[in-house]
This record gives C-alpha cells, sequence and structure tokens, in this order.
C-alpha cells in the first residue's frame, strides 16, 4: 500500500532549514569550545609567566638579602603552580595536558624542588651559583609556557577553521534557502499571479500547474476550481444571455404582431376590411402559407368564409360554406384550444381539398368570446410544424384580440342603431306631441266645417274657416319649430353660442325681443345634456310664441353652483295648477319629461297678468346622459 506524505509549505522550509541551523549549532558550541580552551590556556600562559617573573623576584631577593618578602613570594609561587596543577575555577584558567607539557610542568616542579631546597630551605650558601640555576629554571618554566603555547596555536588554528566553516555554511545556506523560497514560494506565486491575469484578461482557461500537496497546492486546487466554475458560469452566461436574447427577441416580435393587430383593429371601420387585414397580418405573424377566415352562425353549425389568403381558389369556392362535419375546422368548440392537424394522418375524405392543394398541416385557432364560440382562423402549412408554447399563446392571444374587434364592430353597429332609434322616437313623439294633435283639431274643424256647409249656415262657416286658418298657421309653427330643434348644433365645450343662435331664431320667427345673460362660470356640460337642455329652452320659447302673447323674453344662465336656466316673458300668464291637465298645453308635459331624463328639476312660475318663469336645475357634477341600447343580436352573415 503506497502512503502519500503531505508535506505541508513550513514543514518543507524547516526540513531544508534543520540540517543547517544544526550544523550552526554545532560549529557554534564547538568555537565556544575552543575559544574556551584559549581563553584557559592564555589565562595558564599569563599564571606560567608570572611564576618565571616570581622565579627573579625570589632570586633577587635571595641575592641581595633581603628575605624578609620571600616567603610571601614562596606561597605566591606555590600557589601558582597549584593553580595550574588543578586549574582556577573562578575563571577559565586550565593547562591542555599532554605528554610534552605534563613531562616539562614535571621539570618544572622538580626545579622548584632543588631550587627551594638550596636557596631557600637550606642554609645560606655561595650564591655564586643563583643566577645560573635561576636562568635554567626560569627557561624550564618558558618551555613549560612553550608548550601551552603550541597547544593554543593549535587552538587558534582550529577557531579560524570553524569561522570559515560557519562563514561557508552561511553561504551555502542562504543560497539554499533563497533556493528553496524561490521553488516553494516565489515560483508558485509567479505562476498563481500569471494565472490571475490570464482570467482578467478573459482567458477562462488558464489553469496553475502545481503537483505539490502543500498550502500552495491546496491554493492553486482552489484557484484551478475557481477557474473551471468562472468559465462554466461565464459560458453558462453567455448561454443563458442568447436564450435571454431570443426570447426578448420573440417577446418583441409577439408585441409587435399584437400591436400591428391592434393598430388595425381600433382602425378597421368595416367587417370585410378587418377580415381581409387580419388574414394578411396573421399570414406574415405565423409565416403561414395559407389563412382561412370562418365566421359561425349562432348555433355553430354552418360556417362562412369571411376572408381567405394564399389558398387556391377552387378551395376558397369550394368552402365558402361549411357545415359541421364536412371537414376537420368545422369541429371547433369553446374548450378545444388550438388544434394541430397532420393532414397525412388523418382521414383525406375530409381534407380533400387541402390534399390536393398541397397542404401537409392545418392549425386551427378557435374565435371565442365569453364562452361564445364565434368562428375560427385556419392556418396552412406546405411542411410538418408544431406550434412552440409562446407561439401558441400568441396565436390564441390574436384570436381573442380577433373576437373583440368583431364584437366591437357589432356593438358599435348596435349604437347607432339604438341612436337612429332613439332620434327617430324622439321625433316621433314631437310629431305626437304637436302636430299630431293640431291635425287632430283641424279634423274636427273639417267635420264641423261640413255639418255648417250642408246646413248653409254662413256664420258658423266661417268661424270654422278661422279656426282651420289658425290650426294651419299653428301647424306651420310647429313644424318649423321642429326644423329648429334638429338643426340647432351644441358645442362640445360651451353652451353659450347654441343659446344664441336658439334666441336669434326665435327672436326672427316670432318678433319678440330676446335678451341672454350669462353668470359665473361652471363645468361644460357634455354634448347629450346640452341637446336636452336646448330642447327644453326651445319647447318655453315655443309655449311663449303660442301662449304668452308677450313682447320680451329673458334668458338668465347661472353656472355656479350649479346650471340653473330660467326663461321668463312679459306675457299674460296663467294658472299652472290649472293648466296642469289641460291638453292644450302639452308643451310643459314635453319640458317635464325631458327634465325627469336628465335627473334635472323643472319649475313653472307663472301669474295671470304678469308673465311666466320656466327654471330648469340641472344636478351638481351633472355627467353626461347614458345612452340606452336594446340588447340585440344580430348575425354577421347567415348561409
Amino acid at each position: 500500500m503506497t502512503i502519500n506524505r503531505h508535506w505541508s509549505l513550513g514543514a518543507k522550509l524547516m526540513l531544508v532549514a534543520t540540517p543547517f541551523m544544526l550544523l550552526a549549532l554545532l560549529l557554534t558550541v564547538a568555537t565556544l569550545w575552543v575559544s574556551w580552551q584559549l581563553d584557559g590556556g592564555a589565562a595558564a600562559v599569563n599564571e606560567a609567566g608570572r611564576m618565571r617573573m616570581q622565579s627573579y623576584r625570589m632570586a633577587l631577593s635571595i641575592g641581595t638579602g633581603e628575605t624578609g618578602a620571600l616567603s610571601e613570594q614562596v606561597s605566591e609561587f606555590d600557589r601558582s603552580l597549584a593553580t595550574l596543577r588543578h586549574g582556577d575555577p573562578e575563571r577559565p584558567l586550565f593547562v591542555s595536558w599532554d605528554d610534552t607539557v605534563s613531562a616539562r610542568f614535571a621539570t618544572v616542579n622538580q626545579d622548584w624542588a632543588q631550587y627551594r631546597a638550596r636557596w631557600i630551605d637550606g642554609p645560606g650558601a655561595d650564591t655564586h651559583d643563583l643566577r645560573a640555576q635561576t636562568v635554567s629554571f626560569a627557561s624550564h618554566i618558558d618551555a613549560f609556557v612553550s608548550a601551552i603555547e603550541s597547544h593554543m596555536a593549535h587552538w587558534t588554528a582550529m577557531l579560524h577553521l570553524l569561522q570559515m566553516s560557519m562563514l561557508a555554511m552561511a553561504v551555502i545556506g542562504a543560497a539554499v534557502l533563497l533556493y528553496s523560497g524561490y521553488l516553494f514560494v516565489l515560483e508558485p506565486v509567479s505562476q498563481l499571479k500569471q494565472a490571475i491575469e490570464k482570467i482578467q484578461g478573459g482567458d477562462f482557461d488558464a489553469r496553475v500547474e502545481c503537483h505539490t500537496s502543500d498550502e500552495f497546492g491546496t491554493l492553486a486546487d482552489g484557484f484551478n476550481g475557481m477557474a473551471a466554475n468562472l468559465q462554466s458560469m461565464y459560458h453558462d452566461l453567455e448561454r443563458k444571455v442568447t436564450e435571454k436574447t431570443a426570447q426578448l427577441e420573440e417577446k418583441h416580435e409577439r408585441l409587435e404582431s399584437l400591436y400591428e393587430v391592434t393598430a388595425l383593429v381600433s382602425k378597421a371601420s368595416s367587417l370585410d376590411e378587418l377580415a381581409q387585414g387580419f388574414v394578411k397580418s396573421v399570414a406574415t405573424i405565423a409565416r403561414a402559407d395559407g389563412v382561412a377566415l370562418r365566421w359561425s352562425d349562432q348555433a355553430n353549425q354552418r360556417y362562412l368564409m369571411l376572408a381567405a389568403l394564399g389558398l387556391p381558389q377552387a378551395m376558397v369556392d369550394a368552402e365558402l360554406c361549411l357545415d359541421k362535419g364536412d371537414c376537420h375546422c368545422g369541429l371547433t368548440d369553446v374548450h378545444s384550444g388550438l388544434r394541430v392537424i397532420p393532414i397525412q394522418d388523418v382521414n383525406r375524405k375530409t381534407l380533400g381539398h387541402c390534399t390536393s392543394a398541397g397542404f401537409e398541416t392545418v392549425v386551427n385557432i378557435p374565435v371565442h368570446l365569453h364562452e361564445r364560440l364565434m368562428g375560427e382562423v385556419a392556418l396552412f402549412y406546405h411542411a410538418r410544424i408544431t406550434p412552440s408554447p409562446p407561439e401558441h399563446s400568441l396565436l390564441e392571444a390574436l384570436g381573442h384580440h380577433l373576437a373583440s374587434a368583431m364584437e366591437n364592430l357589432r356593438l358599435n353597429a348596435l349604437e347607432k342603431e339604438a341612436a337612429v332609434s332613439q332620434e327617430r322616437h324622439l321625433l316621433a313623439g314631437e310629431l305626437h306631441d304637436s302636430i299630431a294633435q293640431s291635425l287632430a283639431f283641424l279634423k274636427i274643424q273639417v267635420q264641423l266645417m261640413r255639418d255648417a256647409t250642408r246646413s248653409g249656415d254662413i256664420e258658423r262657416i266661417g268661424a270654422v274657416l278661422e279656426e282651420i286658418d289658425v290650426g294651419v298657421r299653428e301647424s306651420y309653427g310647429d313644424v318649423r319649430e321642429l326644423l329648429l330643434h334638429f338643426r340647432t348644433r351644441t358645442n362640445a365645450e360651451n353652451i353659450e353660442p347654441a343659446l344664441a343662435t336658439t334666441l336669434r331664431k326665435f327672436e326672427h320667427q316670432s318678433a319678440i325681443r330676446t335678451a341672454l345673460t350669462m353668470q359665473g362660470h361652471g363645468l361644460p356640460l357634455s354634448p347629450d345634456l346640452q341637446i336636452q337642455v336646448l330642447h327644453i329652452i326651445q319647447e318655453a320659447l315655443s309655449n311663449v310664441r303660442k301662449h304668452a302673447r308677450a313682447s320680451q323674453v329673458w334668458l338668465d344662465v347661472a353656472q355656479q353652483p350649479a346650471w340653473r336656466f330660467e326663461v321668463r316673458d312679459d306675457g299674460v300668464g296663467f294658472e299652472p295648477a290649472a293648466s296642469a291637465g289641460d291638453e292644450t298645453h302639452v308643451g310643459l308635459r314635453i319640458m317635464s319629461e325631458r327634465a325627469a331624463r336628465i335627473g334635472a328639476r323643472l319649475e313653472v312660475i307663472s301669474t295671470p297678468g304678469r308673465g311666466s318663469s320656466i327654471i330648469l336645475t340641472l344636478p351638481q357634477h351633472a355627467r353626461p346622459m347614458p345612452t340606452v341600447a336594446p340588447k340585440l343580436e344580430k348575425q354577421v352573415a347567415s348561409a
């Protein structure tokens, strides 16, 4: 079994530095020991030198006969010998004993014993040989010193060798440590720096080659892993950016398509324009080879082709009207959703025209609104295709847009029809309330004329003719009033011009002076409210012309806090209570009905002989009168 040793960076550096540290320690200990030997030898040489000096001092004391200090000198010499023999524990002093040093030290001891026995302990003798014996004794001491110095020279040479070894070891150790630092630290750091610079430059393939198991190996593995993750993330980010860009482009195309269809829906004013424009747009959006737009009847049993594009004329003529079940395109229901019909894989008997035209796929899109199937859009392709989910949702959204557009066209048509019907109803009411009654009165007068003619009552005939003349003139006036009502136009922002026009026409027809007064500033009235207000004011003026026998009419308008219109005259007046049930005063009933229709309040103030006043007060924050349209449904086409 192989055991992989994982050496850390510190262990490697310690392994390199330990031999040099141990060697340095050994050399240092050796140097200290040699220095200690040299210190001890130097002290021994110094002590031996003193012995030589002491021998000369004793010879001088003996030769001069001054022996008072001799005993002290002898004791000092004995101490020096003992120190050299045993060493001095208080200071590094010792002798490196070998045979030569020991022999010479023995000679010195022997000479000292003889010298002491003859010259110090013995009786006084002739000092003639003192000098020679002292010189011989000192020479033996010098020989002993020379032996010690020889040892010191040896230790000095060894000290120099150790110092040179330490210097060489320091140089070699520094070089080895520098190389180890470069190999273990600087080189990995340099590789890591280069790799980082490559990563910063966009080269995510950069890796650090490191086969060690130390900290830099771990760092290299971590860096390589990080670089791999960055590379993966970068490539994944590029892929995601590409995908997001494609999605945004697709959404942009979808929005453009929806905007195009929305613009078409808003501009189309007729069913044919909408159908033709839609098939062109959906053919471009869906990249279809052919498009057919079919509309269904109320029971969803028959389908009428409203528009087609890219289809053979024979196919269009043959499928202009389809019964449910005759073709796969006529099997749509509200909940079926978009269907893809592979022509080659289904019964060709029901798709004979598609097969003859060379189509291979039909995509059927139901057109429905509020759970009601209104028709379908069929897309024809010469190849096998399957819409993607975004395309699927886009096509269904286009179908909903088409359904909404068709419904808007229908509602607009119904609204116009309702508006025409309402105007006809108002016109009928005006005719019934004014001209019809006058004609009924004339019919009665004609019958009275016949009776008077049969009886030959000339006076009665004249009176009836007078009544007929009055009735004809009133009918003529009513016709002119109706023409005035229906020719009057409102202003979208201000009703004052329309009021002024109405008064001018009234003054021209009746020769009665008029005056208009506007007070305050209020919110503009909607066109619907303006029309109703004008009709009420015109009816009030018509009553003045017919019944008041006035010479002046005033129209006072106040705009705050609510719109208030008052028509005053200086005519004969009447009793409002008495005229409430009078059929001849149908104008008051017409005005009351109009006021109730817009939620306004109508007041009639009149005193016989002192004129009349009609006051119309609109509710505050008046809104346009809603148009009531009947809930009718018409089929766009029926087969």
